[in-house]
């Protein structure tokens, strides 16, 4: 039973959560948390603190000692707002590596916003209705609008209840101009999105973390031997804000269910919450205690067995996201399925010349989709402008790693091959530079299956000799497949270059 955990490096707390999987589902084994604040010299000065990245180390080290002792097969650490923003991040970053050995993986909002929906939608309670999943941290506020387990629309606005309480909040209890000018920046936030949310016409509210799971046991308090559900009214939420906004930090400590770190912190996120719920016309949230930790599991599970239900929601939203970056960027969607049909073809086929591993078959898939988007933005570059798109665009459900592979795969189309040595090749990890190498090779053959765009090739047989590889090519009635045959025979020197085999072709 193989056995993963996730490490989630937050402004204002890291966590740890270690899960065997057992039957296709994750059961978890161990928890730990800890508030360490590494956000608050972050959202003053711009750099993390000497002493909170000290502290978040000392942490750091108790949970590799937690998962050395459960046995764990594989760790994985992502890390937010705080060193998305920090200017010394690279720092923290070697010292974590160093104590501990681990690679920190700093992610985007967006994919902060995705792992967290992953998380969520493992859980039975959440129904195909369309939902608005709110996850309010330290450092900023992922909202993710889904319906029927998709991702409709997600962004990552700077709310977090650490950043806000530093930036607008300097006195205790908080002033009255200070709270206006903290309602003010938090809606004109909110107004970047409402009419998307609006439109979404949301039926359910779920939101997630510490400063949600504090309001939702304030509103079952103030309920007096009422309801204990984790749901919190928009009316509460007027009633839970306007009672925190008053009250000096040490009363508030005393509130059971804030506890002594987030009293500092939750007058920003009460006030976060209450803006939420009255401008976006929502009558309510419940809490869930899943969230990125939980997400990030459930992406390691997938990585290990695809067969597995997190697995196949992490290809769908993969392919969703694919094609809406083929529609933005109006790349002939037809002639990228057939670029791509013929891509995996050839990966099939010739797995025992290219001997790549099987993940490689997904990435040249996605580099056949997007090859073309480079075109959106002027013709003349267009390899360099597609490699630039997806690399830094949000292709959901890739690593930033993943999405380099993809880019050099599709980079090279054109005169130009690669060498270790290239820009896009030296952005990849040395390890897969060689792999990606035999990927765009494979691509090159596939866009010159289709370099007609007019569908001449009915079918491709490949035969396989031991120092040869022959393409035999089958024309669809009254085409020709000259162009075809003129492309795929100019690719022959790069084929023996790469292969070390004789690339030969004939029409049937």
């Amino acid at each position: 039973m193989p056995t993963f955990a996730a490490v989630d490096i937050g402004s204002n707390s890291v966590r740890l959560k270690i899960a065997r999987l057992q039957a296709g589902r994750l059961r978890p084994v161990h928890e730990d948390r800890e508030v360490t604040r590494l956000g608050e010299g972050v959202f003053r000065s711009g750099f993390l603190t000497p002493e909170s990245m000290a502290e978040t180390v000392k942490v750091l080290r108790r949970f590799h000692r937690a998962t050395q002792q459960v046995v764990t097969d594989n760790v994985r650490v992502v890390a937010t707002s705080a060193l998305r923003d920090a200017r010394n991040s690279q720092a923290f970053l070697e010292w974590v590596r160093s104590a501990t050995g681990w690679r920190v993986e700093i992610i985007s909002g967006v994919e902060e916003a995705r792992l967290i929906h992953l998380g969520l939608v493992s859980s039975p309670r959440v129904d195909s209705s369309t939902t608005l999943m709110i996850d309010l941290g330290g450092g900023s506020c992922e909202l993710t609008v889904t319906q029927g387990g998709h991702i409709r629309d997600a962004v990552s606005l700077p709310l977090g209840a650490v950043r806000l309480t530093y930036e607008f909040l300097r006195h205790d209890p908080a002033r009255k101009g200070e709270l206006k000018r903290l309602r003010g920046f938090v809606a004109r936030e909110v107004g970047r999105i409402g009419a998307r949310i609006a439109a979404a016409r949301v039926k359910n509210v779920i939101a997630t973390s510490g400063t949600a799971a504090a309001l939702a046991a304030v509103a079952t308090r103030l309920r007096r031997g009422g309801s204990r559900r984790p749901v919190v009214s928009r009316a509460e939420m007027t009633r839970i804000a306007k009672r925190l906004a008053r009250l000096p930090v040490a009363e508030r400590r005393k509130i059971e269910g804030i506890g002594p770190r987030r009293a500092e912190i939750i007058v920003a996120g009460a006030m976060v919450y209450h803006e939420l719920l009255d401008l976006l016309h929502l009558k309510a949230f419940r809490y869930s205690p899943l969230g990125l930790r939980d997400g990030t599991l459930a992406q390691m599970a997938a990585d290990y067995d695809r067969s597995t239900l997190s697995g196949r929601q992490i290809e769908s939203e993969r392919w969703e996201s694919i094609m809406k970056a083929v529609d933005h960027y109006h790349v002939d969607r037809k002639h990228a399925l057939d670029v791509r049909e013929s891509a995996t073809l050839l990966f099939s086929a010739l797995r025992s010349v290219h001997r790549l591993p099987p993940e490689y078959r997904e990435w040249l898939s996605a580099a056949a989709m997007l090859y073309e988007v480079g075109d959106y933005v002027n013709r003349t570059g267009r390899h360099r402008h597609a490699h630039y798109i997806i690399s830094n665009s949000e292709i959901l459900g890739y690593t930033p790693q993943q999405r380099r592979i993809i880019a050099a795969i599709a980079r090279y189309l054109g005169k130009s091959r690669p060498t270790m040595e290239d820009g896009p090749m030296k952005l990849v990890d040395t390890a897969d530079r060689a792999n990606v190498q035999k990927a765009i090779l494979l691509l090159r053959l596939a866009r010159a299956l289709n370099l007609g765009r007019s569908r001449a090739v009915q079918k491709v047989r490949i035969g396989l000799r031991s120092a040869e590889v022959k393409l035999t090519l089958v024309p669809r009635r009254r085409l020709g497949v000259d162009l075809e045959l003129w492309a795929i025979e100019k690719e022959c020197a790069y084929f023996r270059e790469v292969f070390g085999r004789e690339l030969s072709t004939a029409v049937s």
